[in-house]
């Protein structure tokens, strides 16, 4: 039966066009905090933050144990100022992992002490016309690029002048590009688009006034990008995480910018089982268009939860985004798919009821099929596969 609610595109698109205006590196987030904890309380919502501004928002079910919980992560990439140079410029280091390659020609907004100023990231060999050649034969790296700053800062003594010291966060523009035919490029996606999809799949619930099983918790967290995460937001009744970031389309990758993809497996290790199992029957029968796929290099909130001791069942699903941490370009389709899956999967019921035990004998445990596959073969024996026995005719 279908579940899946309809989903607002406009609202989508319009909260994510919000999201990007808002600057949120990681150790800078209060700012786009407030907004969300704003909308989600717009949308009916109780909101309670943690001391640093994690969000957590319960939608009440009919249960309060065995509740689930659907992740995103507010905070982007951005840089901190590693020094002072004597040209009057800043040295740079990267707030979470991504290439110097991507900061080379950034526009960007330094946070200091008496307020903030904008400036470049540029190469420090940038001009043509003085080092000729050189600018294309210099390394690329952290160690090779600067922040000049639009003020007057011809030495370190003038950043000082100015405020700007040691450990100011910067703030990288996302430059976004809405395009008629439903792709998004742009900066900082990355979580922000998924963000955007948690808050409109949310909205859908308020218009139709849907009932879940069990509790639901939204959480938004603010350090994912430095591995932090949902490290220190769940709490003991929750039994279940469904994290919402980036996929990878890249070569050797399976994700794609249309549909959901749903991750098997991270660098931490394989996502639940029968969590990930559930999903995928939901876009089965909800006829919502998914791949797979596996991300070797890629960690996510789910991770931090896991290793902070949480023993909750995990699964990722995400948006396929090209260039992760670059100028990143995903499509509305697949945002749009993950919104609806997330309503299908919240008013879904509860399939595993041992999970409303913290612990338990072995009643009810869950099963993983171990049963051998059968492969019929016509008896001409020319490879030719005859229809294979339904599971139901091998159990």
């Amino acid at each position: 039966m279908t579940t899946r609610l309809a989903i607002d595109a406009d609202y989508l698109l319009d909260t994510l066009k919000r999201l990007l205006e808002i600057p949120s590196p990681t150790g800078y987030t209060d700012p786009i905090v407030t907004f969300v904890t704003t909308e989600l309380e717009r949308l009916g919502q109780t909101v309670e933050l943690t001391r640093r501004g994690a969000i957590r928002a319960i939608r009440p079910g009919h249960e309060h144990r065995a509740a689930r919980a659907i992740v995103s992560h507010v905070d982007t990439i951005g840089a901190q100022v590693k020094a002072l140079k004597d040209n009057g410029r800043a040295a740079l280091v990267p707030i979470g992992h991504w290439s110097a390659r991507f900061a080379e020609g950034a526009r960007a907004t330094v946070f200091a002490e008496k307020g903030s100023y904008r400036g470049t990231i540029l190469p420090l060999k940038a001009s043509g016309h003085t080092f000729n050649e050189e600018v294309d034969t210099m390394p690329f790296g952290w160690d090779y690029v600067e922040m000049r700053v639009d003020a007057l800062a011809r030495d370190k003594s003038d950043l000082q002048r100015l405020g700007i010291d040691i450990g100011d966060i910067i703030a990288i523009d996302p430059q976004p590009e809405f395009l008629e035919n439903g792709f998004i490029v742009s900066r900082h996606l990355d979580n922000k688009a998924g963000v955007a999809l948690m808050l409109a799949a949310l909205k859908a619930l308020e218009d139709e006034n849907a009932d879940t099983p069990v509790d639901i918790h939204w959480l938004f967290t603010i350090a994912e990008e430095v591995g932090v995460g949902a490290s220190s937001i769940i709490t003991n009744d929750v039994v279940s995480i469904i994290t919402v970031d980036n996929g990878t389309t890249a070569p050797g990758q399976n994700s794609d910018e249309f549909g959901v993809t749903i991750a098997m497996a991270d660098q931490t290790g394989p996502f639940d089982y029968h969590l990930t199992k559930k999903l995928v029957e939901l876009c089965r029968a909800n006829e919502i268009r998914y791949q797979k796929d596996i991300f070797r290099h890629y960690r996510c909130d789910s991770a931090s939860a896991i290793e902070a001791g949480a023993d909750v069942r995990t699964a990722l699903i995400t948006f396929g985004v090209d260039a992760s941490h670059g100028y990143e370009r995903i499509h509305m389709h697949a945002l749009r798919s993950l919104a609806e899956l997330i309503t299908s999967y919240v008013v879904s019921p509860v399939a595993i009821k041992r999970d409303f035990q913290e612990t338990a004998d072995k009643t009810g445990f869950t099963r993983q099929p171990v049963r051998k596959a059968k492969q019929r073969l016509s008896p001409e024996d020319d490879g030719k596969l005859l229809k294979a026995p339904s599971p139901a005719s091998q159990r």
